[in-house]
């Protein structure tokens, strides 16, 4: 995947899946991937466990993408547990396996792993991954968070290392998810000023009943507009108009978000194929 390809024109959308935690979950998750690849995605990324337990799964699940559906893969790659020989180790497998985009994530620290531990980490900062993985012919791909990072004492402070992620070789951003358009154009605002000149996905997860809010929130800390929080309240209590109520939403954002050019739109599908057709066959 290179730039010229997948951002060969404005607002393309594009995928994210994740592993099942269980294998006999894989025959499900391959429907939807054939399932989401008739959307013509320009590109589908697949999740990475924090403490590394996923990589296996990650691995399979983008080399199908990538060499079964012919669509370019992006497979995460956290580096809260990883040291030198497993970080090199991840990247031959991905290699070997026909794999050539990377998402570099620092992730959460592992339940198993001891606050000094986690402290004395190999890798501190996903912006220490880039280079290596630009050296080894990887395009890479970093997060940025339109409400700032939580751990950010402000948003200047986390534009600052979002540029130095940029300058370290990231060849385009996807964004954490937001309900508010105009935090968005704010942020690109913030990144222009700021001469961060890659390519910026939005961030799009569908909110289809009200139980995924409060996940939502504590994993994203994306804020929830009046819009959003009369929608919950006029629905919480009838699952299927809360499904189409949410899917609405969010096709009116993307519609909102095409209209003033975006680079492109990231779906959290949530390993829903029949939201992302809904919400492909609306735009």
């Amino acid at each position: 995947m290179t730039r010229n390809t997948v951002f060969s024109s404005h607002s393309h959308i594009s995928f994210e899946v994740f592993p099942p935690k269980k294998w006999e979950g894989f025959p499900n998750l391959y429907e939807t991937l054939d399932a989401l690849r008739d959307l013509s995605p320009s590109f589908i990324s697949c999740t990475y466990g924090a403490g590394g337990s996923n990589s296996k799964k990650t691995a399979e699940i983008v080399s199908y993408i990538q060499n079964h559906l012919h669509i370019e893969g992006i497979a995460h790659l956290t580096c809260a547990a990883l040291t030198e020989e497993s970080f090199l180790s991840t990247i031959r497998t991905f290699r070997e396996m026909g794999i050539h985009n990377v998402l570099a994530l620092r992730g959460d620290k592992p339940a198993d792993m001891s606050e000094e531990a986690f402290a004395n980490r190999t890798y501190k900062h996903p912006s220490e991954l880039i280079p290596p993985l630009k050296e080894a012919g990887f395009t890479v791909a970093a997060a940025c968070y339109p409400e700032k990072h939580f751990e950010a004492a402000s948003m200047e402070e986390d534009i600052h290392f979002l540029k130095y992620k940029v300058d370290q070789g990231a060849d385009f951003l996807i964004s954490q998810l937001f309900f508010d358009n105009d935090i968005f154009y704010r942020f690109l605002e913030m990144c222009e000023k700021a001469g961060i000149d890659v390519p910026i996905e939005a961030g799009i997860m569908p909110i289809t009943s009200p139980k995924m809010i409060g996940t939502t929130i504590n994993l994203s800390g994306a804020s929830v507009p009046k819009s959003m929080a009369d929608l919950l309240a006029r629905y919480q209590d009838n699952p299927e108009e809360m499904r189409k109520a949410g899917i609405d939403f969010a096709i009116r954002q993307i519609r909102d978000l095409r209209e003033r050019g975006v680079d492109g739109v990231h779906i959290y599908t949530m390993n829903h194929a029949d939201v992302a057709k809904d919400i492909c066959g609306a735009l």
